[in-house]
């Protein structure tokens, strides 16, 4: 496929990062089974350390949300990016690295992680070494993102990139400052905050890691590929910029509900509380232009099973995003 000026589009490091996601998603789900079975079995593991649960519960954890799923968004921005903004990809040397540390990052935390070396922050249990990788791998692929959009050949940025955009710009922002830590060997450190501060910096870290993460970035997967399959223009451009503003604005506030009747300060509880209920507009807002883009093209649905999974994938998003604020 080329752009607009016939430069072929880069597409071999997306093709990477789709056959990642697959092998990732696979590995990540039967971990997933298998510690599912050992609570109805202890004896599945075998009594060996690093196959017991408390260890391979966040391998599972971590190879769904950040091998799978992170594959399949950093894989569908570097796609969505070029086509939208008719440009080929900036630094294709630069985004081969992205894929190969990211992928690194992933065999490290498989290894470690079985090992028992962990932080113990939920969701955020690699060891500093790691860590660091990671903000470097991540640090490029802004690099690369973001001198794509630079470098387009569209008057605007499309609403997907401003999704995208926010995914990787907060997700560096909550990894750097969530695994600052002190380390007193190769594998061992301790975070560089104390009590209820390093609890409040966690969950600010954990909730925006699925508000951004799971969230904002497959939201901008949305947006692209919906109306795309379903050949028709978004519902509401008009309403997928408030959707995007309201998001961004409302998701990093609301962390603190998961410390309520902690030792965090009524204040900060009742901040989480609140905002956590106000997603409920900005959450279903994106729901909605996704449904309603498809509206039109229903007819498809006997016959794209893609449009099918689409449908489903909104459907469930709007159900979720209504049990958490209730």
């Amino acid at each position: 496929m080329r752009d607009g000026s016939g430069t072929p589009y880069h597409y071999r490091v997306v093709r990477q990062f789709t056959v990642a996601t697959v092998v990732w998603g696979v590995v990540g789900m039967l971990v997933g089974v298998w510690i599912a079975a050992q609570l109805a079995w202890p004896a599945l593991n075998f009594n060996l350390p690093w196959l017991s649960f408390g260890r391979l519960r966040p391998l599972h954890t971590n190879a769904v949300i950040f091998a799978f799923g992170g594959c399949a968004l950093i894989g569908t921005s570097l796609y969505v990016v070029q086509r939208t903004c008719e440009t080929r990809l900036a630094f294709p040397r630069l985004a081969a690295f992205v894929f190969w540390g990211y992928q690194a990052v992933i065999v490290l935390a498989a290894i470690s992680l079985p090992l028992g070396f962990t932080s113990t922050k939920e969701y955020a249990e690699l060891e500093w070494p790691i860590d660091i990788l990671l903000a470097v791998v991540w640090v490029a692929y802004a690099v690369v993102f973001f001198a794509t959009i630079a470098r387009r050949r569209t008057s605007h940025i499309y609403v997907a990139n401003w999704f995208y955009g926010a995914f990787i710009i907060t997700i560096a922002l909550l990894h750097i400052v969530n695994s600052a830590a002190i380390p007193v060997s190769l594998t061992k450190s301790y975070s560089a905050y104390g009590g209820a501060i390093d609890a409040m910096v966690q969950w600010w870290y954990g909730h925006n890691a699925v508000g951004f993460f799971l969230t904002a970035g497959f939201l901008g997967m949305m947006y692209y590929y919906v109306p795309v399959q379903a050949q028709r223009p978004i519902y509401s451009y008009r309403l997928s910029i408030v959707h995007f503003w309201a998001l961004i604005a409302v998701y990093m506030w609301a962390g603190p509900h998961h410390l309520h009747y902690s030792s965090l300060p009524d204040w900060a509880q009742s901040v989480g509380m609140v905002f956590s209920i106000v997603l409920l507009a900005p959450s279903w807002g994106g729901m909605i232009n996704g449904v309603m883009t498809l509206s039109g093209a229903w007819h498809k649905l006997r016959t794209d099973p893609i449009i099918r999974f689409l449908i489903v994938a909104l459907s469930f998003y709007g159900m979720s995003t209504f049990e958490g604020p209730m």
